[in-house]
């Protein structure tokens, strides 16, 4: 109160004698100050509902003199006198002389009794009081106040204009131009200053007054010519009219400041909206393409030809080629896009994003997890279907020529075994028969094995699911039921035989041995044509070697065979020599057996040629298996180099992530290095890749020279691609964060080496007991409890802290409290999170109560706000926005189309729901 005393006396508050002084020498000032203080006396009065006509007059009674003190002030003023006689005149002026006195001001000669007689000097002296008081007093301007912060108002206002230059409050008024720069400023629509002129002071006057009366609501105090006709114009008339100026343009100045942060905060709401949307979006596609994908990893129908499972083997390789990087890239930006946002709600301190149900990044990761599982047996099942059908293919053939040569070995038994030649045979016939029945039946025991392989063949198709298998079940079983049928007839005939033996004699016992010999070595003859032209499949040299051995022994038996074959066509030719020799009437060929020594040579020889065609074979297939561990080794130099160079650069881009060399900044531009030379060795990759469908193609399906196979190097390369990225992200958010948060590299370097220092499994996070350990690292006392000090942070040893660092709460608080630190609940503190936790109490962000005051600005202090006024203090897109999510205000003093903005503001902060 004292410095507003000081201040009007030594600046404002003039003698009584310069009172005088002023009104002596230039009279035309009171004539100005009359005009002057009456319009800025009724632009008061109107609101009551009237005016003044004669200053010194009308305010005699002292009646419009209180009415105006309590328009200006708000405030109630005693009951006044409604008397008529002088003492009631008197009573009443000094009850607004009281009023005024009560507001600080000193009032300098003037008395209650010259204002009732209607002492015009005192009259404007009186007023010019009240209007230092109301009007002038609390302007300020960057530490001034009154007269100089309302002078320094107006040079700021018409510094841009080059012909105005305000230095007093007389004659730099006098040209009219400073009136109008300062509407001109405000208002550039309702004048065109670039018309105006220096030399016409009238013109430009009464053009600012007009416009200032007529869109200002500034009514006219000054007459244009007594301004121009003063050589010095009043400076309290001047003031006076200025100040209501200054009253006019400060009210919508503050409505421009409150709409600007009303924008500024809608515009971070919208932003954050649109990349709440493109996460949504983005993440559902993704999940949309994984709920597509998997069934069609998950589908095993198996394929009848070798054709069809290769082909579907070739659009596995385009899935893993074509269609799975690109969407490899799309998660890893969702997971960017993500962690953007939720540092983006916090600096902003909006609550955090929480996707829809089912859209969180764990979900996607999940669905992730299993669309590569899916993958992985996919891949598994399709080698493993080639197999089989490979096997099957093998065994179906080898059936086909195993049944065909049994077949036709069987053709015409049976017939045989039912002939009944024996009846009207000789002796010799009889006995031929008979010994020619024992060598069918040796024969006959000798196929056997051929039956059984047939029967095993046929079981194993069923084993297998050969597709083919009801056909081939429909042969074997033909063949053993015809098998059955031989036995049972050759032991019908054998026993006719026996019975007809006893009538015969002898038998030609050469013959006979002929027979016993031709037929097994027919057979086995048979058996290494059958052996020799059998196809085989192998996987690895050692198998082919194998057979390559097989083979050799094979060939180490023929001169014995040879021997065999020269004693069997011996006997034979030892028959034709007794017959030529004691002339035996022989009727037919041998009777024992059908076998010739014709057929024996031909069957010979043509063992003799299948021997060079396998050797060949061997060969061929011996080059082949070369090459494929070829394949192999070249295959596995690659992967033996690639693999450990991406765990390598796994672990340098976790030691980059946790060191502190250097600012932020450096360990951003390292690990961006380190991207490019990551990016620089895919050739590598697909060129590995190449290698790996080569094996494929080969049909080998193991490698003893490398650990590694083609997925682990895939799944390896994707983790360092997503590493390398999600490094770099969390990095530019710490800087981010400590930008927004004025955290200094100081901090940021004391922060990160207590995070590193309890950090000791290097996974870039901290369990609740390293948090806490970390914590009371950085200065905070967790709590002096002797039995609890383990080093472990649990959920009460949190509360703990919290409450010792000044935090209030209760479990609802707490659990707040660790959704800002750990809101995903895994159980662990990240770095990123951690930073926000130390910076979090210092930060200058916007709050619910500024929006709220805000509003109440545009509002005109009411408690809710209509439509009209938003549209026309914020822009079109912004007030759309407010008015479709303000709901309606329901107070006691609602008015149609009143919307509450105070849970709107709310809202925005996540402390209501819009």
């Amino acid at each position: 109160m004292d410095h507003y005393d000081s201040q009007q006396t030594n600046d404002y508050m003039q003698p009584e004698e310069d009172w005088d002084r002023d009104l002596l020498l230039d009279p035309a000032w009171e004539k100005q100050q009359r005009k002057t203080f009456t319009a800025w006396c009724n632009s008061h009065l109107r609101k009551a509902g009237t005016q003044i006509e004669n200053i010194e007059e009308d305010f005699r009674d002292g009646l419009k003199l209180m009415l105006l003190l309590e328009v200006i002030s708000g405030e109630r003023l005693a009951k006044p006198e409604r008397g008529k006689m002088r003492v009631h005149k008197i009573s009443n002026v000094n009850k607004a002389l009281d009023f005024i006195a009560s507001k600080g001001v000193k009032l300098v000669s003037i008395g209650a009794e010259e204002i009732v007689d209607g002492n015009v000097k005192m009259t404007l002296g009186m007023i010019w009081t009240i209007i230092l008081r109301f009007a002038i007093q609390d302007i300020s301007v960057e530490e001034t106040s009154a007269k100089e912060g309302l002078l320094l108002w107006c040079q700021r206002k018409t510094a841009p204009y080059k012909n105005v230059n305000i230095q007093n409050f007389h004659i730099s008024w006098k040209d009219g131009l400073g009136f109008c720069a300062l509407i001109h400023r405000h208002r550039p629509e309702l004048i065109d200053y670039g018309k105006l002129r220096k030399d016409d002071p009238l013109t430009n006057l009464n053009t600012a007054f007009d416009v200032a009366e007529r869109y200002l609501d500034i009514p006219k105090m000054l007459d244009a010519e007594d301004i121009v006709g003063t050589a010095r114009p009043d400076e309290k008339a001047i003031m006076t009219y200025v100040s209501s100026f200054y009253h006019a343009f400060s009210g919508a100045q503050k409505a421009e400041t409150a709409a600007n942060r009303i924008c500024k905060v809608l515009a971070v709401n919208q932003e954050n909206e649109q990349l709440m949307e493109d996460y949504e979006k983005l993440a559902s596609d993704l999940l949309e393409w994984i709920r597509r994908t998997i069934p069609w990893l998950e589908n095993r129908a198996p394929e009848n030809t070798m054709h069809a499972m290769q082909q579907k083997l070739e659009d596995f390789r385009d899935y893993r080629r074509l269609h799975k990087p690109p969407k490899v890239q799309e998660k890893c930006q969702l997971e960017i896009n993500f962690n953007t946002l939720q540092t983006k709600l916090r600096l902003s301190n909006r609550p955090a994003f929480m996707p829809s149900e089912g859209r969180m990044v764990s979900d996607i990761n999940n669905a992730w997890g299993c669309l590569e599982q899916a993958e992985k047996g996919y891949e598994e099942w399709l080698l493993n279907e080639i197999r089989r059908l490979e096997r099957l293919d093998h065994l179906a053939e080898k059936f086909r020529q195993k049944a065909s040569i049994h077949e036709a070995w069987t053709d015409g038994k049976e017939a045989m075994l039912r002939q009944k030649d024996y009846e009207t045979a000789t002796l010799s016939e009889i006995k031929a028969l008979l010994k020619k029945h024992e060598a069918f039946e040796s024969d006959l025991a000798a196929h056997q094995d051929r039956v059984e392989q047939i029967a095993a063949i046929a079981q194993e198709l069923n084993e297998l699911d050969y597709y083919d298998s009801p056909s081939v079940n429909a042969r074997c079983q033909k063949i053993c039921d015809q098998w059955d049928n031989l036995g049972a007839l050759t032991q019908k005939r054998r026993e006719a035989l026996e019975r007809t033996e006893k009538l015969l004699e002898t038998i030609d016992q050469l013959y006979l041995e002929y027979a016993k010999r031709a037929a097994p070595f027919n057979n086995w003859m048979e058996g290494a044509m059958e052996d020799l032209q059998d196809t085989f499949i192998v996987h690895t040299i050692e198998e082919i070697q194998g057979l390559t051995t097989a083979h050799e022994q094979f060939k180490a038996t023929l001169p014995d065979a040879d021997k065999e074959r020269l004693a069997i066509l011996g006997i034979h030719n030892e028959v034709s020599k007794i017959v030529q020799t004691y002339h035996v009437n022989m009727a037919g060929t041998n009777p024992y057996t059908t076998i010739t020594p014709q057929e024996i040579n031909g069957k010979w020889d043509h063992v003799r040629q299948l021997v060079p065609r396998r050797d060949q074979a061997l060969t061929e297939e011996h080059a082949r298996q070369q090459h494929n561990e070829r394949l192999r080794k070249q295959f596995a130099a690659q992967a033996n180099v690639i693999g450990p160079w991406i765990q390598t650069k796994m672990e340098e881009i976790g030691r980059i992530s946790i060191e502190m060399h250097g600012t932020l900044e450096d360990q951003l531009s390292h690990l961006r290095q380190y991207e490019k030379s990551i990016v620089n060795y895919k050739p590598k990759i697909d060129q590995l890749e190449g290698d790996h469908q080569l094996i494929q193609e080969a049909l080998i399906f193991d490698n003893k020279h490398t650990n590694y196979t083609m997925e682990h190097i895939r799944v390896g390369w994707e983790q360092l691609l997503t590493t390398i990225a999600r490094t770099i992200n969390e990095v530019e958010n710490q800087i981010l964060t400590r930008d927004a948060k004025g955290i200094s590299q100081e901090q940021m370097n004391e922060f990160r080496a207590s995070f590193n220092h309890f950090d000791r499994d290097h996974s870039g996070t901290l369990g609740p007991e390293e948090f806490k350990a970390c914590l009371i690292s950085l200065g905070y006392d967790i709590g002096n409890d002797p039995q609890k000090k383990t080093g472990m942070m649990d959920t009460d040893d949190f509360r703990a802290c919290l409450i010792s660092m000044g935090y209030n709460m209760g479990e609802a608080e707490f659990a707040r409290i660790m959704s800002i630190v750990d809101p995903n609940r895994l159980g662990v503190v990240t770095f990123q999170a951690f930073i926000d936790f130390m910076s979090r109490e210092t930060a200058d962000t916007d709050t619910a109560d500024q929006v709220m005051a805000s509003f109440k600005i545009l509002a005109g202090d009411k408690n809710y706000i209509t439509v009209d006024e938003l549209r026309r203090e914020l822009p079109p897109d912004q007030a759309e926005y407010c008015i479709a999510r303000m709901a309606p205000y329901t107070g006691p003093d609602s008015v149609p189309g009143a919307l509450d903005y105070m849970s709107f503001s709310t809202a925005l902060y996540g402390e209501s729901d819009l």
